[in-house]
This record gives structure tokens, C-alpha cells and sequence, in this order.
């Protein structure tokens, strides 16, 4: 069962319109490098293909009918868009799931402190990293902090060309014999991963005089007080825009394809329909890479609340309504893959691996040693994806996650399943998953939201 590369298949007008859409993907990453921008991103996007925000609906007593388009969000880092379909909602919703984390690392609510005439910020690192991959390079800080009056100050160093960027130090070589002696996962420790943000004091002063300058400038610069990181978020990214790699530039490198890639085009897949048979629910969710966890995370009733009150709007809630409407209801579960590296080969079966350029991937299940906590998708639907993929010409393949006992990883599969509806992991292949630049194939996001849109639609 061995897929070709799927470049080949692709003539002049659809070349252009693969290199159309990555262009839009590459923008999207850019102005997306945290969940709360890829939400504000995404509503303006569907804003402009005429979706309401459905609280402003329930506001004014709306009813919602077929052909209508909505969205709700909660906490501006989640959001659900719903297109209704002709069939009774009853009859069930197609779901395309992804998620709008990524690792990264944190900044700490008293973080602030200088030694030895370097101010530094403190983090925690959020879902799975190497540490040691995050030092020496450019970060940026993006995030929002609100004051005590509600006012909230939204911000962005080291972004745009003349802006500073920040950094974490590494032991230079020639210091180094003991720390290369030393685990990967103990070379950098994650109580080291402190953002060095200045070296300049304030004149006159003996006591910090680098970390009172470094507060002189956010109080200019952004009407920050210390005080104001207790009711901070900022997340520490890396720096710069996404890249178009190698020499035919067939690939992009970018901070956050996991899982924005599949974000992107579970988006505007959705947003290509203005009508549908069965209504269609793309869902961006936050915290996945920590567990799914709290009000933003996939664990949480925010996407439950939002189909109840879409039931409402169209004249049939009831709780049995609810039930069934998720229970019969299909999803793909929009997430990324781990693309084969022949140079890590030892790491991956070769015959269960997704590779680049050869569609999108299918995981039937995930999970680690024996399967645990994994979604394992069903063989009806799996049957039934075929015959759609196939009638619509999009390349898919089939991969898991590595070797059987070498590592493992989950998704928000699992989640969705306990409603009863049938769920199966689908995205993008990724090379260097998790590291701050990760790779995907041009051609596989083009496939990928092919794909997506023939489940949408059948």
C-alpha cells in the first residue's frame, strides 16, 4: 500500500492554487502565534464570509435556520463556527476539531528579577518540549495584560523588523564537559529557561538598577506597573516569520504547525460553504497540549453549551435532542501526524508512517504502550471515509505514532468519542514536532483541506 508523492498529480491551475492557500496558511501563523490571536484571526476570517457571533443572536432572539452561519467563542481562545445544514441537527453535525496551542514557555506572574546586571524574566514551559532546543535563539514575547480597571494592553516584542528580541543563554563549549555529560532531558533544566530582557541600568542608581529601567520602559512603553504581571498572559514564542524551505520551496518552516496547520485548514475548508446537508461545525480549542483541560480546553462543556444553544435557535432543544445530535454526529479530529525522518529511521515503522508530500494521514488510533488513552477509530467509518476520499481524488495515507513502546501522544479524539459519535485523528504530516521551527509539505496542507471540505460536504 505504498502512496506516491503526491506533487505529480497537481497541473498548472492547481499548482497556483496550492501556492494561493499556503500563502494565506504562512500569513495566518504570523499573525497567530498564540490561541488568543489565531481566534481573533479566525473571526475576522469568518466574519468576512458573513458568520454572526451567536450571543449577539441570542441577545436579539434570532431564530437560526438552513444556510445560516454562526460562531461562539469563550475566553477569546476558543471558538466553535457552525454552518446549518437542511437535515434536522438531530440527524447529527460533520466536525472538523483542531487545536490552537503550542508549546511554548510561559512568563511566571512575579517574574521579574535582575542578577549580576542581567534582568531576566522567569517561565514555566507549557506542553512537551525538548528544553534544550530553546536556547540561543530569538524569542518574542506575545500576550495581553489587564489592569485592575479592565483595561487590557495587548503586546507583541520582537516581532516586526526593528523590534529587540529575547533569549536564554547556553554554557559556552568550552565549559561545557560536565553538562555534556548529562541526559538531553537534563542538559537544560526547565527552572533555566529565564528570558534575559536587559543589561542597560537607570543612571544614578546602585540597588537593581537594570531591572528599574526595564520597568521605566514597560511603563512607557505600555502603562505597565510590576503589580501588572499578576494579571498578565504572555507566552514566550519564537521569533519571526514563517519560511518558505527548501531550495524549491516546497515546504514551510514555521513556529506552531502543530496544530495550527490543521486549524487553518479545517477553517477555511469550513468557510469555502455557504450551504451544506448536514451542518457543519469546525471547532479551534485551546489547552491540548497540557490535557484539554479548563473552560478553553476540549474537556470543557463550552462546545456542548454552543449546540444546545444552536438547537435553541432553531425551535427543537431538548436534552434528548442534544444527546442525539452529538451522538450522531461524525468528526475528524484535526490533528497533526508525525512525519517519517530517515534520519531518525530507528524511531518509526516504515509501512505505519506518514511521510511528506503524500497526503494527509490517518491515525486509526493513538495513545502509548498498548494503546492507553487512545481513540480507536471504528472500521464502519473508517470504510466510509475511503469511498469519500476516493470519490473526490484526495491522497491520504495511514501512519501511527512511532514504533510500538518507542514514545506516544493523544489528541482531543477521545474527548468528542464519549458522546458516541465517531471520531478518527486526521491531519498533516510534521517533521521536528514540537521543536520551536517545525516542517510540513505545501502540498499535503493543500490535500489536507481537500479533504477536509469532501467530509464537510458528504
Amino acid at each position: 500500500m505504498e502512496r506516491k508523492n503526491i506533487w505529480t498529480k497537481y497541473d498548472e491551475k492547481e499548482l497556483k492554487a496550492l501556492e494561493l492557500l499556503n500563502k494565506g496558511y504562512m500569513t495566518f501563523l504570523d499573525k497567530g502565534k498564540t490561541e488568543r490571536e489565531s481566534v481573533r484571526e479566525a473571526i475576522i476570517m469568518a466574519e468576512e464570509k458573513g458568520y454572526k457571533d451567536l450571543n449577539e443572536l441570542i441577545k436579539k432572539g434570532e431564530k437560526l435556520k438552513a444556510g445560516d452561519k454562526v460562531y461562539a467563542t469563550i475566553m477569546k481562545k476558543a471558538i466553535a463556527l457552525f454552518l446549518i445544514g437542511e437535515e434536522p441537527l438531530e440527524n447529527g453535525m460533520n466536525i472538523l476539531g483542531a487545536h490552537v496551542d503550542s508549546p511554548r514557555l510561559d512568563v511566571k506572574q512575579n517574574p521579574l528579577y535582575e542578577d549580576t546586571g542581567l534582568a531576566y524574566l522567569d517561565t514555566h514551559y507549557y506542553g512537551g518540549i525538548k528544553k534544550y532546543q530553546w536556547v540561543t535563539i530569538p524569542l518574542a514575547i506575545h500576550g495581553v495584560v489587564v489592569k485592575k480597571d479592565g483595561t487590557v494592553i495587548d503586546i507583541v516584542i520582537g516581532e516586526k523588523e526593528d523590534d529587540p528580541v529575547v533569549f536564554i543563554s547556553d554554557l559556552l563549549i568550552h565549559l561545557s564537559r560536565e553538562q555534556l555529560e548529562k541526559k538531553a532531558s537534563k542538559v537544560i533544566e526547565g527552572d533555566d529557561l529565564n528570558i534575559i530582557i536587559g543589561n542597560k541600568p537607570v543612571a544614578g542608581e546602585e540597588k537593581e538598577a537594570v531591572k528599574k529601567y526595564i520597568l521605566e520602559l514597560l511603563k512607557r512603553d505600555y502603562n505597565m506597573e510590576e503589580e501588572d504581571f499578576i494579571s498578565a498572559e504572555l507566552e514566550v514564542v519564537p521569533a519571526g516569520k514563517a519560511r518558505e524551505a527548501g531550495l524549491d520551496r516546497s515546504m514551510i518552516m514555521a513556529y506552531g504547525h502543530d496544530d495550527r496547520v490543521c486549524a487553518y485548514t479545517s477553517l477555511v475548508a469550513m468557510l469555502e460553504f455557504d450551504s451544506v446537508k448536514r451542518t457543519a461545525c469546525t471547532l479551534l480549542v485551546d489547552k491540548e497540549e497540557i490535557g484539554s483541560v479548563g473552560a478553553t480546553g476540549m474537556q470543557s462543556r463550552f462546545f456542548e453549551n454552543a449546540v444546545a444553544e444552536i438547537l435553541n435557535l432553531v425551535g427543537v432543544y431538548s436534552d434528548l435532542v442534544l444527546r442525539r445530535t452529538l451522538a450522531n454526529s461524525r468528526m475528524l479530529s484535526s490533528d497533526v501526524s508525525a512525519g517519517f525522518d530517515p534520519t531518525y529511521a530507528s524511531a518509526f515503522e516504515k509501512k505505519n508512517s506518514a511521510y511528506l508530500a503524500k497526503g494527509m494521514v490517518f491515525n486509526k488510533f493513538t495513545g502509548s504502550g498498548g494503546k492507553g488513552g487512545s481513540n480507536d477509530a471504528n472500521a464502519e467509518y473508517l470504510g466510509d471515509l475511503r469511498r469519500i476520499l476516493d470519490e473526490n481524488n484526495i491522497s491520504y495515507q495511514t501512519a501511527e505514532l512511532g514504533k510500538v513502546d518507542v514514545g506516544g501522544g493523544g489528541t482531543i479524539a477521545y474527548i468528542l468519542a464519549l458522546y458516541g459519535m465517531e471520531v478518527v485523528d486526521c491531519g498533516v504530516a510534521v517533521l521536528n514536532m514540537h521543536a520551536p521551527w517545525e516542517v510540513v509539505s505545501k502540498a499535503d496542507v493543500y490535500e489536507t483541506k481537500k479533504g477536509y471540505m469532501a467530509f464537510l460536504e458528504n
